[in-house]
């Protein structure tokens, strides 16, 4: 039979970073209620949660590869909504942060989970953030907790 690896979620003694992007902060801040959400749901305590606030999304990588680095943190979740607009801004912008954010989790050994949003309209975004589909923010803190989890495992 084979031998199976899997994360849990209990985020207790566990320390989070959340960067978080203030530029469309009518959606951020409906992300992190959601992230604060979950991590409390599956036992972290709040004093092993550091919340970081950047300008925008773009600034989101180098501020969580710097905790990432700093061994202070146990996973990085990384929350912020872009929406595309008439020009290709959008197009670097995602795909700069997405490939950022995967390399951070590479180079530090810990999970780097993004949850930035990539959305045609102020409308998806909404849904996104806690309305039609859930709330992404809780998402990406349960997968922070389980790739944790994971990776304290492997």
């Amino acid at each position: 039979m084979a031998k199976i690896i899997q994360g849990t979620l209990d985020a207790s003694g566990s320390r989070f970073a959340i960067v978080i992007s203030r530029f469309n902060s009518f959606i951020s801040d409906r992300l992190l209620s959601g992230a604060l959400d979950a991590l409390e749901r599956h036992g972290a305590s709040p004093e092993d949660i550091s919340v970081v606030w950047v300008p925008g999304s773009f600034e989101i990588p180098p501020i969580a590869r710097k905790l990432a680095l700093s061994k202070k943190y146990d996973g990085v979740i990384c929350l912020g909504a872009l929406l595309r607009g008439e020009t290709p801004h959008f197009e670097y912008l995602s795909s700069t942060v997405t490939k950022e954010l995967g390399s951070i989790g590479i180079e530090s050994n810990i999970p780097v989970i993004n949850g930035v949003l990539t959305c045609n309209t102020m409308e998806q975004a909404v849904d996104r953030a806690g309305l039609k589909t859930g709330n992404k923010g809780f998402d990406a803190s349960v997968a922070a907790i389980e790739m944790i989890e994971l990776m304290k495992q492997l």
